[in-house]
């Protein structure tokens, strides 16, 4: 990009900034109580709100004072929607102009796209921090992930951000109930505009323009420069490195990929022969020759195949070291499970791997431990991951080599399955169709998966040896 380019740029945004005021003075010509947007008090559940339009009247004012068509009148009624002057009380995450009798109210112009410019993580941690505290840990699921990450990202700082968030929520019950109805709508609409959910489209989705001040005079050349310079000041590799490793992991990978290499026995979605899915299912007892192949690859290959998985558990069961997997799954489950779970199996955790004198202790070095324990007073999701990656590493790096040279591994490679190709013909491929096997239900297969993991829960329980003794010297008499 060019001097002369970025200069053309900053010609071309002071039109839109100029754009954006006008719209501004359009949006406050629509609320004057005279020639405005006619509004009345609506109850919405058991809260009277006040000023509430509707779709339908913002449609025939756009149209009335415009002098345009219907179509264009509501394209530029989703734009005010879109940019956040106009929200939807009820479905808030629909930023469309509904002409009809959907309700909405103007947003006040402290929220408007220029006056918080940009939105910043911290006050979008403190209004998700506040409103978990409202909703006792009820979010919306895209607000759930949102929080999950900016609790991740924000760890130092996140007593802060509770704090300010309790403080705000204490201050926030002492106003009247439609005050607070309208200004948690106001607040909900204005994140919804800033920090949408996935896969939804954000009229606030540019680069460049994140950077600039709105409120400048012009935008000049040096602006982009710099945007540009930071940009590319990230780290790089050599185009060569890159293709050598590519074609590396295509090489090594070429037998496992059913895009490149026919399936064995044949493609299910080609003969509508379901065997395939059969030989490579979670619950077969002996794999075929091509998945004990790939569990060579990579130790994540191993332990990513449910059925490589339960051999390398086997393998550190002989080797008294199954204490490890134990921590290691139990540490997924906390941070891919239900919120409300967490307070107790971290203490399930602490108890069984990491308390002095646990029945399954996990040797790790004392800082990590120290970390760890420390962490498990306030617990979070991620709390377990400086743990959990040096049991990663340590498997990685030790366990799973002396697991390919172990007679378990070799074992499994001489028994393992190699199927024949199926040859079907044009009559076989016909009654294939008509005899199409519908599959094992997802339901069932959950159930059965769930009931596995309570019986190997139970497995891996430590043993009372006292409640044992007692138990044999009662039976003894």
């Amino acid at each position: 990009m060019t001097i002369r380019t970025l200069r053309d740029y900053g010609q071309h945004y002071r039109p839109r900034m100029a754009c954006l005021k006008n719209v501004e003075v359009f949006v406050v010509e629509m609320q004057d109580p005279k020639s405005g947007v006619k509004g009345a008090d609506q109850k919405l559940n058991v809260t009277i709100i006040p000023h509430v339009i509707n779709g339908q009247d913002i449609l025939a004012w756009i149209v009335t004072k415009m002098k345009v068509t219907t179509e264009e009148a509501q394209a530029f009624g989703t734009m005010l929607v879109a940019y956040g002057y106009i929200y939807p009380l009820q479905n808030h995450r629909k930023l469309v102009l509904v002409p009809d009798s959907t309700l909405y109210r103007f947003q006040t112009p402290y929220f408007w796209p220029v006056q918080k410019w940009p939105a910043e993580d911290i006050d979008y941690a403190i209004y998700l921090a506040r409103r978990n505290i409202r909703k006792k840990g009820m979010l919306e699921p895209y607000e759930q992930q949102h929080y999950d990450n900016l609790h991740k990202w924000m760890n130092p700082k996140w007593d802060f951000i509770v704090m300010q968030a309790t403080e705000q929520y204490k201050a926030n019950k002492e106003r009247k109930k439609p005050d607070r109805v309208v200004l948690d709508c106001q607040e909900r609409a204005y994140w919804i505009v800033h920090r949408p959910p996935r896969r939804t489209h954000s009229a606030m989705d540019y680069g460049l323009d994140r950077l600039i001040d709105p409120n400048a005079e012009e935008v000049t050349g040096e602006y982009c420069n710099i945007f540009l310079t930071q940009a590319l000041m990230r780290s790089a590799v050599k185009s060569s490195m890159s293709l050598t490793a590519f074609v590396k992991f295509v090489t090594t990978h070429h037998n496992h990929d059913p895009f490149l290499t026919t399936p064995v026995p044949s493609n299910p979605w080609i003969t509508d022969s379901d065997e395939f899915w059969q030989l490579n299912s979670r619950s077969v007892d002996i794999p075929t020759k091509l998945s004990v192949e790939r569990w060579v690859l990579s130790f994540w290959e191993l332990i990513s195949d449910p059925r490589g998985r339960v051999d390398f558990k086997l393998f550190l069961k002989k080797e008294h070291s199954a204490e490890n997997m134990a921590f290691y799954e139990a540490a997924e489950e906390m941070r891919w499970g239900a919120a409300s779970a967490i307070p107790e199996k971290s203490q399930f955790i602490f108890n069984t791997f990491l308390k002095p004198g646990a029945p399954r202790w996990i040797n790790i070095d004392g800082r990590t431990m120290g970390l760890t324990v420390k962490g498990l007073v306030v617990p979070h999701r991620y709390v377990l991951d400086a743990a959990q990656t040096h049991i990663f590493l340590l498997m990685k790096k030790d366990t799973f080599y002396r697991y390919l040279k172990s007679p378990v591994h070799k074992d499994m490679q001489k028994r393992a399955l190699v199927p024949a190709p199926h040859v079907f013909t044009d009559a076989q491929l016909e009654a294939n169709v008509r005899n199409r096997n519908p599959g094992v239900s997802p339901i069932l297969q959950w159930q059965q998966e769930e009931e596995e993991k309570a019986a190997a829960a139970v497995a891996a329980r430590p043993i009372d040896v006292k409640a044992m003794v007692a138990t044999n010297k009662l039976d003894r008499k």
